[in-house]
């Protein structure tokens, strides 16, 4: 992931909800899914990187879908996370 590139996040309670999210969310800008997570609990988040407006109109639709078929418990915009940061992104984003 760039330096410069934006991180977004959506956690949902459920899959589907994620799902659902993660889609609208791919479709709605130019952002790349870097991986999703458990929580436990039935929570899940999923993560993204790309420019800072791309990653704002990405998670906003997330959440807008999301909202439909199940919960959001949160989200969240990152506009220039720490490289250190990197380490606790989902095994799939660090290769």
């Amino acid at each position: 992931m760039a330096t410069s590139a934006a991180l977004g996040l959506i956690e949902t309670r459920g899959m589907t909800a994620l799902i659902e999210a993660t889609d609208a969310a791919l479709k709605a800008a130019n952002v790349e899914m870097i991986g999703w997570r458990k929580a436990g609990r039935g929570l899940v988040t999923s993560f993204f990187t790309g420019e800072v407006a791309a990653i704002k109109s990405a998670i906003a639709a997330a959440e807008a879908a999301a909202v439909k078929v199940g919960e959001v418990t949160a989200t969240h915009i990152i506009p220039r996370p720490h490289d250190e940061l990197a380490g606790m992104y989902p095994e799939a984003a660090r290769g």
